[in-house]
């Protein structure tokens, strides 16, 4: 049984290699900034503090950065508990390199994870802010609610449109929000699911699905924006029969 764990770990490992280094020369090729796919999940995943955080999407972006070998490392000691030895034969390294390996991913990852962990009620109740300031195009209340130094990530894939580059700070997202999205009098509205583990909002833009933006919290402020504008990301989102499927999870 043990010898069937050890080959079941060193092939998902080394497709998992494959498909990583693949998606990084694609990724070369991207027109800004890329986003993970949003996954719709299970409300009771975000009471789950820990493993919330270990799917949100501010840590899968920090996962992108570190290289394949690192992340297959990280992922098989931190997420599954694998040992040492087990990892080395599947990565083809010795114990003592897997060791340093994991030992600075552990180092990289946890150097830009929040400072605290926030619970879903805190995390909901700051979306919940963002919405009414969203929907009603209030400015004041977008600054409010956005941390001084938020960030805000958007991937429109090169098909639709997106910030090519990082948003940096409450004024300047704040404007971005306001002035983009929400420009030319359309009726915007976020409705509330959950998707990588956390609190999320569907996006709908004069009632067709726009985007999926999902969000990281720090002291009752939003600190991060993911916003997922590509319509390759989002074919499961227009499904005709989304509209139950996401009452009935994000409820």
């Amino acid at each position: 049984m043990r010898d069937r764990r050890a080959y079941l770990i060193r092939i998902t490992t080394r497709q998992s290699l494959n498909r990583l280094r693949s998606m990084r020369s694609r990724k070369e090729a991207y027109v800004g900034p890329w986003l993970p796919e949003p996954l719709l999940t299970a409300p009771d995943v975000a009471e789950d503090v820990e493993l919330a955080e270990s799917m949100s999407m501010a840590l899968m972006l920090v996962l992108e950065t570190l290289s394949p070998t690192e992340r297959a490392v990280f992922v098989l000691h931190e997420a599954f508990d694998v040992g040492y030895d087990e990892i080395a034969a599947a990565v083809g390294k010795s114990p003592a390199a897997v060791r340093q390996i994991a030992y600075r991913a552990r180092r990289h990852v946890d150097a830009r994870r929040p400072r605290e962990a926030v619970s879903s009620e805190e995390t909901r109740a700051v979306l919940e802010s963002f919405r009414n300031a969203l929907e009603s195009g209030d400015l004041r209340g977008l600054l409010d609610v956005l941390a001084p130094d938020v960030v805000l990530v958007s991937d429109g894939g090169g098909i639709r449109q997106a910030a090519l580059r990082p948003v940096v700070s409450a004024g300047k997202v704040a404007r971005f929000i306001v002035g983009g999205i929400g420009k030319n009098e359309v009726s915007l509205t976020g409705e509330p699911i959950v998707v990588n583990g956390g609190p999320a909002l569907l996006i709908r833009v004069d009632g067709e699905i726009d985007g999926v933006v999902a969000i990281r919290a720090e002291d009752a402020r939003i600190t991060g924006l993911y916003y997922v504008r590509n319509p390759e990301k989002l074919r499961p989102w227009t499904r005709e029969d989304l509209d139950p499927a996401v009452r009935s999870v994000s409820r």
